[in-house]
């Protein structure tokens, strides 16, 4: 139980910090589109990634860490370009941005007069391969789950397994609190000012991401 304890616990304090994968599944989350899908993606990669880690991938990556720096800067460009559309959107104001809620929203103009306004969803195909390439193009995530839990699940010796069971755990319930515990938040994003303002934030988050990504190898 303490094996499954500490990794709970580790999992969580690697998974909660803010990071480019987190934004997205927040975003949508409040869109409430393709949640579930999103959710089991980030949490069936984590899984992946921690028993590898566990079972020594890590030592493969500690062997050849071209590996990391490749992820490295194909993470850098993807968030860069990510965060531009995201600048974009909230630029000009319009677009996928501005479209919030269920598919229809109808909205009171008068007595005894309605508007209906019909969201355009993004194709689930497009946030799939968004939310893969947010997850595994993140050279953290090959640090944080391969590396370092694996390096500390070794640690427990034979309970190893009991602890990355409780790492996968911690993942299951973040992602999935966070995907469907966002929508909440829809209330205070009604506006299209309020999604003008989330994707600047969105904007700001990817693109210092992104350059935290390189810059420690260009100041080398």
């Amino acid at each position: 139980m303490l094996s499954v304890l500490a990794g709970l616990g580790l999992g969580l304090s690697l998974i909660v910090a803010i990071g480019a994968q987190n934004v997205f599944v927040l975003r949508q989350g409040i869109r409430r589109e393709h949640v579930l899908a999103v959710v089991i993606i980030c949490a069936v990669s984590d899984a992946v990634l921690i028993i590898a880690g566990v079972a020594g991938l890590g030592y493969v990556i500690s062997a050849a860490p071209w590996l990391v720096v490749v992820a490295r800067w194909a993470g850098a460009v993807f968030l860069l370009v990510y965060g531009l559309l995201a600048a974009r959107r909230a630029w000009r104001g319009t677009g996928e941005a501005l479209q919030v809620e269920a598919e229809e929203d109808t909205v009171a103009q008068a007595p005894g007069t309605t508007l209906t306004r019909t969201r355009t969803r993004t194709p689930l195909a497009a946030v799939i391969l968004t939310v893969l390439a947010l997850t595994w193009l993140n050279p953290h995530v090959y640090l944080d789950t391969v590396l370092m839990l694996g390096s500390i699940a070794a640690t427990h010796g034979e309970e190893r397994w009991l602890f990355a069971a409780g790492a996968v755990a911690a993942s299951i319930l973040w992602f999935t609190a966070l995907g469907f515990g966002a929508r909440y938040l829809g209330r205070w994003l009604r506006t299209p000012l309020s999604w003008r303002i989330l994707d600047a934030v969105i904007a700001v988050v990817m693109i210092a991401i992104a350059v935290s990504l390189v810059l420690p190898v260009l100041t080398a």
